[in-house]
């Protein structure tokens, strides 16, 4: 054989084996992306010829259901109020899905038992999707709404030991059937303060001194402070060369720790963020959740994840950029998410334990039958029992006699935080907390976008109403 042929040959060769190899890679490695990427309608097509399953709130509520189209097809249809939009999403050819809706596809779509579908054809059943149960409060949700009373934030709150969100509340909101088509598409799109953006999991905020937890919750555990640590209060001692100051330029003298966060003295976290040092007080901030996507089921993409931030570009840990006595007191360049604020008091909630949150409570079958059980898996622990319970109990002094005295239940035990940062002239108000202290059975987050008000006069109230509302 000539040596051209060879060549030949073997560029043939080589040629089939990228070809196998690049098919092979976009059937198989690819595929999830080529499900997720929006120009693909293909798929979207052929499930709109399946039965598509409900969605359901903790109720048994209707969020989400099919009706018959034209030609054997189905369209997806979305009852007011429109309580849980973000939450829920939405399915159409033209615009994809988004939501809960993307997230259990293959379960609504009936594509995740392959065998049941064959079975379901060879009797001659139409195929259909299985429906999905979900946590969700629609009475809860709509006291956190009527809180928020049209004000762009949001208001999250979970179950700390499960991980199952109550209440995702994001505004503004919209009607979920109008993406459905061009016109109502265009309609959303081009409402004020982007009603699409599901503030929860991709609202960006500083969290002002709700983050002082974090910062509490490190000294702590590190043994550098305990709850009866004597602490410097000076009004305007200097960090990184620039003096910082407390809310209202208050001098307390001498006091201890747990004074220190019930009146959420700016100095002393700055000292406390500054004597842990900035590598420890990153790795507790991983710990909580912080640097990565909010682990909740609602897919990747819609969610932004909590952390250092500069030009819209999320800072590696443990960066130089970092003035970590200001990151401390919930300052510097620091943009969290309100679920991540959540997860940090359901946290501290649950005895220093962190569990994923998750909206879907289970997949039930055509029949009825539950064939698959949803639940929180456990993001590990992040703090010790012991500083856990002196961090709750901390905490139970704010709303008793602190900033957080608004968020007050009668009979029951609450243990928050204020938070009150400045955003281009106006305040970003915030509060989180959990009750009862003495078994936690909630934890939420509260924010409120471009407010006259502090954290204790805006959020605490909104919070201590969806905690009524919950217990």
């Amino acid at each position: 054989m000539n040596k051209p042929i060879v060549r030949l040959f073997g560029l043939i060769t080589l040629l089939f084996a990228v070809l196998i190899a690049y098919t092979s890679w976009w059937s198989v490695f690819g595929a999830e992306g080529l499900n997720d990427n929006a120009n693909n309608r293909r798929q979207l097509i052929e499930e709109a010829r399946v039965k598509r399953g409900t969605i359901r709130a903790a109720d048994r509520t209707t969020l989400a259901r099919s009706r018959k189209a034209d030609a054997g097809t189905y369209v997806r249809f979305y009852p007011p109020p429109f309580r849980f939009s973000h939450e829920v999403g939405y399915d159409f050819i033209a615009p994809g899905n988004a939501g809960l809706e993307k997230f259990y596809n293959d379960d609504l779509a009936g594509r995740a038992g392959d065998f049941e579908s064959i079975i379901e054809q060879l009797e001659g059943r139409s195929k259909e999707g299985d429906d999905l149960r979900t946590h969700l409060d629609p009475d809860a949700q709509a006291v956190a709404l009527d809180g928020l009373a049209g004000r762009p934030g949001s208001v999250v709150a979970i179950e700390p030991q499960t991980g199952d969100v109550r209440v995702m509340a994001s505004v503004p909101g919209y009607d979920n059937n109008d993406i459905g088509s061009a016109e109502g598409r265009k309609k959303v799109e081009g409402e004020p303060n982007s009603p699409l953006t599901n503030r929860s999991i991709a609202g960006l905020y500083p969290p002002g001194s709700t983050f002082k937890v974090v910062t509490a919750a490190a000294a702590l555990d590190t043994g550098k402070y305990t709850p009866t640590t004597s602490v410097d209060s000076t009004n305007g001692k200097s960090f990184g060369g620039v003096p910082l100051n407390n809310f209202g330029g208050e001098d307390f003298g001498t006091v201890d720790f747990t004074f220190a966060l019930t009146n959420s003295i700016n100095t002393v976290f700055a000292q406390a963020g500054t004597d842990v040092g900035q590598k420890t007080m990153t790795e507790y901030m991983r710990r909580f959740g912080f640097y990565k996507d909010p682990p909740v089921d609602l897919p990747r993409g819609e969610k932004r994840p909590s952390g250092e931030y500069e030009d819209g570009e999320l800072l590696p840990p443990n960066s130089g950029k970092v003035d970590v006595a200001r990151m401390a007191i919930g300052q510097d360049k620091l943009l969290v998410t309100p679920l991540q604020m959540a997860i940090v008091a359901a946290t501290i909630a649950n005895g220093g334990v962190r569990v994923n949150p998750h909206i879907g409570d289970r997949i039930v079958d055509p029949d009825g039958r539950t064939t698959r059980k949803i639940t929180g898996k456990s993001g590990g622990r992040v703090v010790s029992k012991e500083t856990a319970d002196q961090l709750g109990q901390m905490m139970s002094r704010v709303v008793q006699e602190g900033t957080g005295t608004a968020a007050a239940l009668e009979g029951v035990n609450v243990a928050g935080k204020t938070g009150t940062a400045e955003v281009g002239g106006t305040n970003q108000p915030w509060f989180i907390a959990f009750a009862p202290v003495e078994n936690p059975r909630i934890a939420i987050a509260v924010t409120v976008e471009r407010s006259e008000g502090t954290g204790g006069e805006v959020a605490a109230p909104i919070a201590k109403n969806v905690i009524q509302a919950l217990l």
